[in-house]
């Protein structure tokens, strides 16, 4: 189920991609070839109208128009999106209460300790596996050995499937992070190509335009994968962190009964 929901997410947002360009195709504006070719007189005319003919307000014409270079920037804003997507699925499964700490877990562990018997919570933990069941699981591997390693083994548990949930989360922030730097680079790419044209002496205009609309159309993509996954990193984390201090809570409760509890051998 959880692949199926990323796929979908993707293609979603392959779909919204394509779209976006088609709509920009559509609506370009032809004015300022019009402006160019009502004021261009004798042969500086037939040199608008050649001009003219090419697209340079279109999304489609900024991408591929920009040299290898922007079109590999292109590439990556896109992957960086199409990435953030998956990682905020990916951190929204992840992070439910049904994940983390699974009713069936507690009341079976519940249950088990209520009878004095380690291996049946034992056992609990190894059909629900997932963050909770680890840390459960660390502390009746050292039931035998005193509380004290009981909860030292607890404590080791809680932290490092703390830091694999929140590893798994900073993807997130990743994504966010980079794709203002790669919108920044294509603004500084296209902003070096204004320059060069300007300093022929004689600028193309539809080369000048062209490299103005780069610089602003990647600064545009590069914010506006990261405000969203920016948003989506925060409130994933703090829920993340509501559900590790319940966890952690939880553990303390159930293994409060180790404390005089006999292993039961099968």
């Amino acid at each position: 189920m959880k692949k199926l929901v990323m796929s979908a997410v993707l293609c979603a947002g392959l779909t919204m991609g394509a779209a976006v360009g088609l709509a920009q195709d559509a609506a370009a504006p032809a004015a300022g070839a019009a402006a160019a070719l009502e004021k261009a007189g004798g042969e500086a005319a037939g040199g608008a109208k050649k001009i003219g003919k090419k697209d340079t307000t279109s999304f489609l014409a900024v991408v591929f128009g920009s040299g290898w270079l922007g079109v590999l920037l292109w590439a990556a804003l896109f992957g960086c999106g199409m990435a953030g997507i998956y990682f905020v699925v990916d951190g929204a499964v992840m992070v439910q209460a049904k994940k983390v700490m699974p009713q069936g877990l507690i009341e079976r562990v519940k249950s088990g300790m209520a009878e004095g018997d380690v291996m049946k919570a034992l056992h609990a933990c190894e059909s629900y596996p997932g963050p909770m069941a680890n840390i459960l699981a660390a502390g009746f591997a050292h039931v035998e050995e005193g509380f004290d390693v009981i909860q030292d083994s607890i404590n080791a548990a809680a932290d490092l499937e703390t830091e694999r949930i929140m590893q798994r989360l900073t993807w997130i922030s990743v994504c966010s992070n980079l794709s203002p730097m790669l919108g920044l680079l294509g603004t500084v790419q296209g902003m070096i190509m204004c320059f060069g044209s300007l300093a022929t002496g004689a600028p193309d205009v539809a080369a000048l335009a062209l490299a103005i609309a780069q610089a602003l159309w990647t600064t545009a993509a590069g914010l506006t994968i990261a405000i969203p996954a920016i948003t989506c990193y925060y409130s994933l984390r703090n829920n993340a962190n509501r559900l590790i201090m319940r966890m952690q809570a939880m553990t303390v409760e159930l293994i409060k009964g180790l404390r005089n509890v006999e292993v039961v051998n099968e």
